[in-house]
C-alpha cells in the first residue's frame, strides 16, 4: 500500500512536447507570404476590403429600411456634432464635415462591424485640439484671435490675405506656400492624423493588438470621465461668452477655471440666456427619449432641431450685431483640394500620434466586438485596426482629423434598427448634401449653441460618478484606478492621464502580486479536500501538519513576503530557530569547558545534553499548496530550495502539492527534486491530501523505528 502511495507521481506521465524546426518553420511561412498565385488574390482582396465579400450577399428587401434610416437619423446628427466638435479641436467648422464623411465611406469599404459608427469623437477631438493649440501658439499666432472667416471659398482657408491673419512659411507637401492661422492649425491636425494611422496600421502589420490588454476598463472609464471634465472645462467660457485664451500645459483644468471667475464680469447675458435655454431643451429631450426610448420608433433630433432655430434666431435677431454674441462665421460649400501633410510638422507631433492611435484602435476595437457579440457574429479585430488606421491615413490628404468608433451614435445606429455600414454610406450623403449645398446657412450659428451641444453629449461619461459607491463595494482597487485615471487627465493633462491609468493599474496588478492573500489550510469534514481555515468555519487541522496556501506567482519581487508569511503562519522561523540552537551550543560549551576545569566533567556533560536536546514542534511537515503559483522565476526556486533545507535543520519536512506542469518543469530544471529528479516521489504531490497521508504515514514509520 505505502509503495503505491510513492508511486503516484509515475501515474501521471507527461507528453513529450513536440519538436519543431524554427528555422524549417519561419522558411516556409515567408515562402507562403511571398508567393503568389491568382488563387490568393480573391481572399486577400476580400480580407482588406471585407465589403467585396458582404455587399453582394445584400439581403436588398430585408436590410434596407433599416440601413436607410438608420443612416438618415446618424447623419443629421453628425452635422450639428461635427461642426460642434470643430471647436474642441481648435479647427473651422468645413473640417468637421469634411472628416465625417470620409470616415464613412473609408470604414464602410474595410470595416468588419456591421454596427459601429466612425467618425468624430469628442475626447479625440480635445486631444488634436490641444497639439493644435500647442503649435499654434508656439508658431506666433494669437490664440485668442477671433478669425471668423466670411463669404470665403474652401481654397481661401490657405490663403493668409483673404483670412486677414498673419501667417508663416509651411511646405505642405511639394508645395510651399505662404500658410494662415487657420491653415498652419488644418496642417498640424492632419501631419497629427496622418502619423496616428500610420502608427494603427503598423500596429496591425507587426500584431501588436495586444497593447489594447493594457487599458483596463476602469482606466478607460476614469480616463474618459476626466476628458469629459477636460472638455466640459473648455466649453465653459463659450457659455458665459468670456474671451479667455486656451491654457496650454499641465493644470489646464484648474488655471482655466480660474480665468473664467477672473473674467465671470464679463459675461455675455445674451450667450448666458441661448446657453441655458438650449441645455434646457437638450437635456428635456435626451431624457424623455431614455424614458421613452421602447416606444419611440427613432430618436428625437433635437439637436439638429436646436442648430436650426438658434441659428434663425441669432439671424434674424443680428444677436453678433446687437449684443456681441460669438458666432461660427462662414462655413464654405465644396471641397479643398487635397494636399500631402506636412512632413515637416510630423517630427514635431510625432510623440502626440501614438496615444491618438492607441485610444482610437481600442475604442474601435472594444465597440466592434461588443456590438458583434451582441448580434452574434464575429470581427476581426487586425482587419479593424487596419480600418481605423486607413481611416485617419486617407482621409488626411483631404483636410480631416482623427476619428474612432463612438460609442453614443453607435447605440443610435444599433437602436433604430442599422443591419450593415450601408448606412455609412447614407450618413455621408447626408453630411456631403450639407458640404455642397446647406453649409453657409449655419453662418449665424451662435458658438454657445455648439458648446451646449458637446456639454450634453457628454452625460454618459459624467454619470459616471453615481457608479463610484457600486463599484468600490465590487472591487476598490478598480475604484481606486478609475479615481486615479480621472484626477489625472483633468488635472495633469489628458495624454498624462492615459499614461498615469496605465502605470497606476498595472502598479495594482504588480501590487497584488507582492502582497498576495495567504492561509493556513483545514480538511473539510468527511472529505479529502482541505480550504482557508480564516475564511471557513468547521473546519478540521490536520495533526502535525501546517498546509500553507501562496496565492500568487513566486518571482523576485514577493519571495521575502512569501517568507515571512510563511513563518508568520507556521510560528516558527527556521533561521531564527536554527540561531538560537547555535547560540545554545556554543553556551553550553562554554559551560562544559568551565566545568572540566572545575574537575565537574560529568556533570558538565549532562548540563550539554540538556541544553543540545531539540525541542518538540507542534509539527513534523508543512505542505505547501502551489495550486495558486503560476510560475516560478529563479528567485522562487532559491526560496523554495532554502525553505526546505532550513525547516530541514529544525527536524520538519517541505512537501509540494498541486504543482501546474509549468511550477513542475520550472523546478525540474532547477534540481529541486536532486540529481536525476530521484527525491520527486518523496517531495512533491498531486493532491494535497496525499501529501498528508505520506506525511502520516512517514510519521508512523519513523515512531516505529524508535520504538
Amino acid at each position: 500500500m505505502e509503495d503505491a502511495k510513492l508511486d503516484l507521481y509515475f501515474q501521471l506521465n507527461r507528453k513529450e512536447p513536440e519538436q519543431k524546426n524554427i528555422k524549417r518553420l519561419i522558411k516556409s511561412k515567408i515562402q507562403k507570404s511571398c508567393s503568389f498565385s491568382f488563387k490568393k488574390v480573391q481572399p486577400a482582396l476580400t480580407g482588406f476590403f471585407p465589403v467585396v465579400k458582404w455587399l453582394p450577399k445584400y439581403r436588398f428587401k430585408e436590410y434596407v429600411w433599416g440601413d436607410v434610416m438608420s443612416g438618415l437619423i446618424i447623419g443629421i446628427i453628425l452635422v450639428p456634432q461635427a461642426i460642434a466638435y470643430c471647436l474642441l479641436a481648435g479647427l473651422q467648422p468645413i473640417y468637421g464635415l469634411y472628416t465625417s464623411f470620409f470616415s464613412n465611406i473609408i470604414y464602410f469599404l474595410m470595416g468588419t462591424s456591421r454596427h459601429i459608427s466612425v467618425g468624430i469623437f469628442s475626447l479625440l477631438s480635445l486631444m488634436v485640439g490641444q497639439v493644435v493649440d500647442r503649435e499654434v501658439q508656439l508658431a506666433g499666432f494669437d490664440l485668442s484671435e477671433d478669425s471668423r472667416l466670411e463669404g470665403i471659398s474652401p481654397e481661401d482657408l490657405f490663403n493668409s490675405s483673404k483670412t486677414n491673419v498673419s501667417s508663416v512659411n509651411l511646405t505642405l507637401g511639394v508645395f510651399n506656400m505662404e500658410c494662415g492661422k487657420e491653415c498652419y492649425a488644418i496642417g498640424v491636425a492632419t501631419a497629427l492624423t496622418f502619423l496616428a494611422g500610420v502608427y494603427q496600421v503598423l500596429m496591425a502589420v507587426l500584431r501588436l493588438g495586444f497593447v489594447s490588454i493594457y487599458l483596463s476598463s476602469p482606466m478607460l472609464d476614469g480616463f474618459a470621465t476626466g476628458a469629459s471634465l477636460t472638455i466640459l472645462t473648455v466649453q465653459a467660457k463659450y457659455l458665459l461668452g468670456v474671451k479667455i485664451p486656451r491654457h496650454q500645459g499641465f493644470g489646464n483644468f484648474v488655471i482655466t477655471w480660474i480665468n473664467i471667475f477672473k473674467n465671470i464680469h464679463k459675461t455675455n447675458f445674451c450667450d448666458l440666456i441661448t446657453s441655458a435655454l438650449c441645455i434646457s431643451v437638450l437635456v428635456a429631450a435626451k431624457e424623455l427619449g431614455d424614458r421613452y426610448k421602447h416606444k419611440l420608433k427613432i430618436p428625437l433630433p433635437t439637436e439638429l432641431f436646436v442648430v436650426v432655430t438658434a441659428t434663425l434666431v441669432s439671424h434674424f435677431a443680428d444677436l453678433n450685431g446687437v449684443y456681441g454674441s460669438s458666432i461660427s462665421g462662414a462655413i464654405p460649400t465644396g471641397f479643398i483640394m487635397p494636399q500631402v501633410p506636412s512632413l515637416n510638422l510630423m517630427s514635431r507631433v510625432a510623440l502626440d500620434a501614438i496615444p491618438l492611435a492607441v485610444i482610437s484602435f481600442a475604442f474601435t476595437v472594444s465597440l466592434s466586438e461588443m456590438f458583434a457579440k451582441k448580434h452574434g457574429y464575429t470581427v476581426r479585430p487586425n482587419q479593424e485596426m487596419l480600418a481605423i488606421g486607413f481611416c485617419n491615413i486617407i482621409p488626411s490628404f483631404f483636410h480631416c482629423f482623427t476619428t474612432s468608433a463612438a460609442l453614443a451614435k453607435t447605440m443610435v445606429k444599433d437602436s433604430t434598427g442599422c443591419q450593415t455600414q450601408v448606412s455609412s454610406v447614407i450618413s455621408a450623403l447626408v453630411v456631403l448634401l450639407v458640404l455642397l449645398f446647406f453649409a453657409p446657412l449655419f453662418y449665424s450659428l451662435q458658438k454657445c449653441v455648439l458648446a451646449c451641444i458637446i456639454i450634453v453629449s457628454l452625460r454618459g461619461a459624467l454619470r459616471k460618478f453615481r457608479d463610484v459607491p457600486k463599484q468600490w463595494r465590487i472591487s476598490k482597487v478598480d475604484t481606486l484606478v478609475w479615481i486615479v485615471s480621472m484626477l489625472s487627465a483633468a488635472l495633469i493633462s489628458t495624454e498624462m492621464g492615459l499614461l498615469v491609468g496605465v502605470v497606476f493599474s498595472m502598479f495594482c496588478i504588480v501590487a497584488r502580486t507582492q502582497l498576495p492573500h495567504v492561509a493556513i489550510l483545514g480538511q473539510i469534514q468527511g472529505s479529502v479536500f482541505y480550504e482557508d481555515a480564516g475564511e471557513y468555519e468547521n473546519l478540521t487541522a490536520v495533526p502535525k501538519v501546517k498546509i500553507f496556501r501562496f496565492q500568487a506567482p513566486l518571482y523576485y519581487a514577493n519571495k521575502d513576503f512569501f517568507l515571512r508569511s510563511l513563518y508568520k503562519a507556521t510560528r516558527l522561523d527556521p533561521l531564527l530557530e536554527i540561531a538560537k540552537r547555535k547560540k545554545a551550543e556554543k553556551k553550553a560549551k562554554q559551560l562544559a569547558a568551565k566545568r572540566a576545569k572545575e574537575n565537574v566533567q560529568d556533570n558538565g556533560n549532562c548540563q550539554v545534553n540538556q541544553i543540545l536536546v531539540p525541542k518538540d514542534h507542534e509539527f513534523h511537515t508543512i505542505v505547501l499548496d502551489c495550486s495558486a503559483i503560476q510560475f516560478l522565476d529563479t528567485s522562487g526556486i532559491s526560496t523554495l530550495k532554502g525553505v526546505r533545507n532550513d525547516y530541514k535543520e529544525v527536524g520538519i519536512s517541505v512537501l509540494l502539492a498541486s504543482c501546474n506542469p509549468c511550477v513542475l518543469d520550472t523546478l525540474k530544471r532547477g534540481s529541486y527534486f536532486g540529481p536525476n529528479e530521484k527525491d520527486i516521489s518523496t517531495l512533491m504531490f498531486y493532491t494535497i491530501h496525499s501529501a498528508v497521508q505520506f506525511a502520516g504515514r512517514r510519521e508512523i514509520a519513523a515512531f516505529d523505528s524508535e520504538v
